[in-house]
This record gives structure tokens, C-alpha cells and sequence, in this order.
């Protein structure tokens, strides 16, 4: 029997996510910093770069993946290769993930300041991320996922919806799964999985929006 060994951050934005600022090229040098084994890429609305990383890097597992912006709050799509239209409801949003394919997650249903599902999870969903190390409060927001999960009988998962490198690994889900995405999708839609992680700390916090704010004021070019 397989023991839990994979350690895989399932939520990772880059600088192609309007609010990101993580450049695809340190992302792995941070990821092996925080002794993951793998990361899902999950840009807001876009999956060019998570397929472009999935072609180039061959030796770290990377699972390609999209955070949408659904009419009722946002929701990731994990081991996609095409995009989910934003502005369905969270209904239809689970519907076109599934006909790609992928696993439907709720991710950070409960937090403030978030688009955060609420109520609207459903059963449609294939898990949902009980643990969002950026996620405030941290800890009301931990409890109340980790509630939803076990009222809907829904694997729990776990990632640090990391902008800024350092936050990468933050949080984190530990897959009974061998180092390939589809087993490792696999694990998690039958509850293989454990949630784990911390909130980000006040520090890093704090550099990365004054990092974020140097880019407002002198803005890079986007692709």
C-alpha cells in the first residue's frame, strides 16, 4: 500500500495573473526551496503559461491548472489543457471542467476578501481547499472550509494561493500518489490527501505589497 508522499502546493499564481508576481523561472527554484514535490499553476482565467511550464520542465511535476472567476466566486480547475470561460455560474464552471477532464476544487470558499464561494459549493465539486495559507482570517476561514468539506463527504485539499515566491509551500496537500499528474488527480478525487500549511506570514505579506504597489507605479509589460 503507498503511503502519503507527495507534497504538492495546489494553488501557485504567476506574473500572468493580474495580481501575481511570481516569473515563471524562479518558481521552481522556490518550490524545491519549500521541498515540494510538485505545484499546480493556477492562474486567474489564463493556462498558457501552466501548459508552457508543463512542455519545458521535466524534472518537477507540474499540474497544469486555472483559477476561475465564476459568477458565485472562484474556482480552480486542476489537470485542464483549455481555458474555462469566466462569468458562468459556479454550475456551469464545474460542468466545463469536468468535460475537459479536470477536477473542480472550491477554493477558499470561506475567506474575506476573497471571491469565496460560500454557500454555493455544492457536490459537484471534486474537493475543496480547506486550507489557503493567504486566506484571512486564517483560521476562522480553515475552520469553516473544513466544514463544508465534511458536510458535503468532499476531499479536502490544500494550497498557498501564492503571489509572491517566498509564499510558495505555505500550504500544502500531501497526495498518496505516485509523481504523476494523473495519478496524483486521481488520489485526490477519491480523498488520498491530507491539508496542511500555515497562514503567510505578516512580513512577507507586507513585501509583497509593496513589491505589488513598485509595479503599479512603474508597470511591466504583460504578456
Amino acid at each position: 500500500m503507498k503511503t502519503l508522499k507527495a507534497k504538492i502546493d495546489l494553488h501557485i499564481h504567476t506574473c500572468y495573473s493580474h495580481d501575481g508576481l511570481i516569473k515563471p523561472e524562479e518558481l521552481i527554484f522556490y518550490a524545491r526551496k519549500a521541498g515540494l514535490d510538485g505545484v499546480a499553476i493556477t492562474d486567474h482565467d489564463r493556462i498558457e503559461v501552466a501548459l508552457k511550464m508543463v512542455k519545458e520542465v521535466k524534472d518537477f511535476l507540474i499540474i497544469p491548472g486555472i483559477e476561475i472567476s465564476s459568477l458565485n466566486g472562484h474556482i480552480i480547475g486542476l489537470n485542464i489543457r483549455e481555458p474555462v470561460s469566466k462569468n458562468l455560474s459556479a454550475e456551469e464552471t464545474v460542468d466545463k471542467i469536468h468535460a475537459l477532464g479536470g477536477l473542480a476544487i472550491a477554493c477558499h470558499p470561506k475567506a474575506v476578501l476573497k471571491a469565496s464561494l460560500g454557500r454555493r459549493t455544492s457536490r459537484k465539486f471534486d474537493a475543496v481547499e480547506v486550507v489557503n495559507a493567504s486566506a484571512f482570517p486564517f483560521k476562522r476561514s480553515v475552520e469553516k472550509a473544513r466544514e463544508i468539506a465534511a458536510k458535503l463527504g468532499l476531499p479536502q485539499v490544500a494550497g498557498s494561493d501564492a503571489h509572491y515566491a517566498p509564499e510558495i509551500g505555505m500550504a500544502y496537500t500531501l497526495v498518496e500518489a505516485e509523481l504523476d499528474v494523473d495519478d496524483v488527480v486521481k488520489a485526490i478525487s477519491k480523498g488520498l490527501c491530507e491539508p496542511l500549511g500555515r497562514a503567510i506570514p505578516i512580513g512577507i505579506r507586507l513585501r509583497r505589497e509593496i513589491i505589488a504597489l513598485k509595479m503599479k507605479i512603474f508597470p511591466r509589460k504583460r504578456v
